[in-house]
């Protein structure tokens, strides 16, 4: 059935009804928009509720050694992941629903524009054509009256006993003249009114049918249209799922990851003095030896041993650089880490002054490529940190040694002004960690890898700035997310760019 045939009368109800549907599409677009800046605004929400959350300073840092501390900041992880794929959802609903369906729209308009202009323009040519035949029919019934008139005028002549054999003769030739003229009308009435009535077929069996069922088949591709953007609104929540899941598995992992025994070890570890209790207080007897009110003894009190107050407010005791300030315990730690930050400080030191070495010895075997002596200010630069840094590594082994009461140091003081053997000893070097080994053309200064991860999820990277990985994939961090749900990556390809931060998931 089609509407040619079926509704061929019913051009107004033709009329309401596409505009209905262009109406309907129009607001499922408006609709699709609206979710989409719902989303977007979620999803900034989340991010916002993730940053104003997330750990901030070297107090909160410490905080994070604690199983339910690195928990919660895991969960602000997996949530601003969570809140990535959501800005995604919005971007695809533009993308993927709007974008299209909004093109659709204005060629849906413009066509059903030109069907119902032409709907109307055969209408206006069907009714030129009666008005035509009507003026036909007309005149036909104007000259068949006069025709009669005449014939009539002409049989009372001569009839007429008075009238002349002339005036008779004229009347007959006169009413002759209008009949001929009848006669013409009638036919030209004849060919005019088989001439609209081939039209009036053609016009309700072809042209107007045909032009209903071209509005019948825009209609149809509008509303497969419309079904399509309606499936796409499911399929693009659907396809996040995974991800979606994982970040919540994630954030389920980041709960069994607790443990209320590890956090309160890790409570006495960070904190306990390596005080002894106080003692017993001693009582003192002033009955024997009593002297006058001005005795010495009674000017001059003894004087009482002050006690620790566990639950007492502490005053704040002004930092010193050997950590003396310190209990014991915590003394031995934080010189412990210091020293820790030297050895890598003076590890880098060492492998860039190295690779300056290198580059000179480059320099001078090849002068087109460079000038060895640019690279002197930065040898000698380089030099005198190493040097600070091996007075400071030893100031601070030599306060260790102390705060350990003469127990063994991990690190035994070492005044080498050379950082020689026993320094060496320390710093484990890996060959296949030395990346300052090769140089390129241009000696580009090479950037060591953060860590490593595995790609989850294919990714192709289309956009600029942006890399393509496959699932499964061994990947390099060279730079880790900032925030905004993105880190770069190095592939073993050599290939580098911005990747999705939910696709990876990070090498433990």
């Amino acid at each position: 059935m089609d509407w040619g045939t079926q509704l061929w009368d019913q051009y107004d109800v033709i009329d309401k009804h596409t505009q209905s549907g262009l109406d309907l599409l129009d607001r499922y677009i408006k609709f699709v928009k609206e979710r989409s800046e719902i989303e977007q605004n979620y999803a900034k929400q989340l991010r916002n509720l993730t940053k104003k959350y997330a750990k901030r300073g070297n107090r909160e840092d410490q905080d994070c050694k604690f199983s339910n501390h690195a928990s919660f900041q895991e969960i602000l992880n997996e949530l601003n992941d969570f809140a990535g794929q959501r800005e995604l959802v919005a971007e695809n609903l533009i993308t993927g629903i709007c974008v299209d369906l909004l093109k659709r729209l204005q060629d849906f308009k413009q066509e059903r524009k030109t069907h119902l202009a032409d709907v109307k323009k055969a209408q206006q040519n069907l009714e030129s054509s009666f008005k035509h035949l009507e003026n036909t029919k007309k005149r036909y019934a104007k000259e068949w009256a006069e025709a009669e008139k005449a014939s009539q005028q002409a049989e009372k002549a001569e009839s007429e006993l008075s009238a002349t054999r002339v005036d008779v003769e004229k009347a007959k030739q006169h009413a002759h003249a209008r009949t001929h003229t009848a006669e013409e009308c009638r036919n030209d009435y004849a060919a005019e009114l088989q001439k609209y009535n081939k039209e009036q077929n053609n016009h309700y069996y072809t042209d107007i049918p045909q032009l209903l069922n071209k509005l019948q088949g825009m209609d149809e591709r509008r509303i497969r249209s419309l079904a399509d953007g309606y499936c796409k609104f499911s399929d693009i929540e659907k396809k996040v799922l995974p991800i979606i899941s994982k970040c919540l598995e994630g954030i389920s992992a980041a709960g069994t990851k607790v443990n209320e025994k590890q956090d309160s070890i890790l409570v006495i570890e960070q904190h306990k003095s390596g005080f002894e209790p106080p003692a017993d207080v001693e009582f003192e007897d002033y009955s024997q030896g009593i002297k006058s009110a001005t005795s010495e003894s009674s000017l001059n009190p003894p004087k009482v041993r002050g006690l620790i107050w566990p639950f007492s407010k502490k005053h704040k005791q002004t930092p010193a650089e050997d950590y003396s300030h310190l209990p014991p315990e915590q003394r031995k730690k934080r010189l412990q880490t210091k020293i820790d930050d030297i050895h890598k400080d003076l590890q880098k030191a060492q492998d860039q002054s190295e690779a300056l070495e290198k580059m000179k010895g480059v320099y001078e075997q090849n002068p087109q490529m460079g000038d060895p002596s640019s690279l002197e200010p930065r040898i000698l630069e380089m030099t005198q940190d190493m040097g600070r840094l091996r007075g400071e590594l030893a100031k601070y082994e030599t306060w260790l040694s102390e705060a350990l009461g003469g127990e063994e140091s991990p690190f035994p003081v070492n005044n080498n002004t050379e950082y020689g053997t026993s320094m060496s000893s320390r710093v484990t070097h890996d060959p296949d960690a030395n990346i300052y080994a090769e140089f390129d053309e241009e000696f580009d200064e090479i950037e060591s890898p953060i860590g490593q991860c595995t790609a989850l999820y294919n990714f192709e990277g289309n956009s600029e700035g942006t890399v393509s990985i496959k699932e499964g994939e061994l990947l390099s961090i060279m730079e880790e997310d900032k925030g905004d749900g993105w880190m770069r990556v190095l592939r073993a390809s050599g290939d580098e760019g911005y990747i999705p931060s939910s696709y990876v998931k990070l090498a433990s």
